[in-house]
């Protein structure tokens, strides 16, 4: 490499690392809220990358999965399809949406559903909306309505997860709960309940009232929206 080409290159550094503090000093004083998408990402990167301009794979990034939250869902195996994203990078990303889902966790447990329910319909969101396949949870409450378990109870296919009523049952009676909800997400987007799922709810409801259980509601998750049981009529 030429002396003019190694100038240029140390240029190169300079301006990213330049561009690092500038954009770390922007956030610290403005927050999340002052900042593009692309550049929270960029942050993001830094951590995978310890020199070097990340603008350019950050856009790339938002581009290919629409948003910054929608990148980090994202699977790692769709991650790495983005060129110049490798395992290691993925990794980072993914360690940032864990950490997003076990906050919002923490600012439900504990607390009664009623007065959270904005809360647990965000933490059910960034835990499931992205998810490449069914999965089926159940949170179970106390008789203050506080919740005391949250469990992933099955996954399954893109359109189906099996479900067995008597396991849901016997689990909350092994953990003292006295009503439960229970939430699943639809990976086509669209959260309308199909008719196995209201089957299915009907014949959970059923098994628990019996033993004097109460199912509050049943919400399925789509990409963008929800749906609810109870709203709907179904419960």
């Amino acid at each position: 490499m030429s002396a003019l080409s190694l100038a240029f290159e140390r240029d190169r550094e300079n301006h990213a690392d330049g561009h690092r503090e500038r954009l770390r000093d922007r956030f610290l004083r403005a927050g999340a809220e002052g900042i593009q998408d692309y550049e929270l990402m960029e942050l993001v990167l830094f951590r995978a990358r310890a020199r070097g301009d990340v603008k350019p794979l950050a856009k790339q990034l938002i581009a290919a999965f629409g948003g910054f939250a929608e990148a980090v869902s994202a699977p790692v195996e769709r991650l790495v399809e983005v060129r110049g994203i490798g395992l290691e990078t993925a990794v980072e990303l993914k360690i940032v949406h864990a950490a997003a889902v076990k906050l919002a966790q923490q600012r439900v447990m504990k607390r009664p559903v009623i007065s959270s329910w904005n809360e647990l319909l965000a933490y059910c969101r960034a835990a499931m909306a992205d998810e490449r396949n069914e999965q089926f949870r159940v949170l179970f409450l106390d008789r203050k309505n506080l919740l005391v378990a949250d469990e992933v109870q099955g996954r399954g296919t893109v359109d189906h997860t099996p479900v067995y009523p008597r396991e849901v049952v016997k689990r909350a009676l092994e953990l003292g709960a006295s009503a439960f909800i229970l939430v699943h997400n639809h990976p086509s987007g669209d959260p309308t309940p199909s008719r196995a799922d209201i089957e299915m709810t009907s014949q959970i409801s059923k098994a628990a009232h019996a033993l004097g259980i109460r199912l509050h509601d049943h919400l399925v998750i789509g990409k963008s929206r929800e749906a609810s049981f109870k709203s709907l009529g179904l419960l």
